[in-house]
C-alpha cells in the first residue's frame, strides 16, 4: 500500500503540473503577443519556464508514483 503523503505528492505535482500545462497552452489566458512584446529577445525563455513547471511536474509525480508507490 503506498504511503499517504507519497499519493498526496504525486496528485500535487500532477494538479500543478497539468495547469501549468492548460494555462500554458490555452489562447485567452497567456497573451503571447503581448508577453513577447514585453520580453523581447528574451522571449524564447518562456518555453523554459514552460517545460521547467509543466510536463516536468507531471513526469516527476509519475516517476515518484512508480518508484515509492509500489510498496
Amino acid at each position: 500500500m503506498p504511503s499517504a503523503f507519497i499519493l498526496t505528492l504525486c496528485g500535487l505535482l500532477l494538479l500543478v503540473g497539468g495547469a501549468v500545462t492548460v494555462a500554458f497552452w490555452l489562447p485567452g489566458l497567456v497573451n503571447r503577443p503581448k508577453l513577447k512584446e514585453m520580453l523581447g529577445p528574451r522571449y524564447p525563455l518562456v518555453y523554459v519556464i514552460y517545460g521547467a513547471n509543466g510536463p516536468f511536474l507531471v513526469l516527476l509525480a509519475l516517476v515518484l508514483y512508480l518508484i515509492f508507490g509500489q510498496s
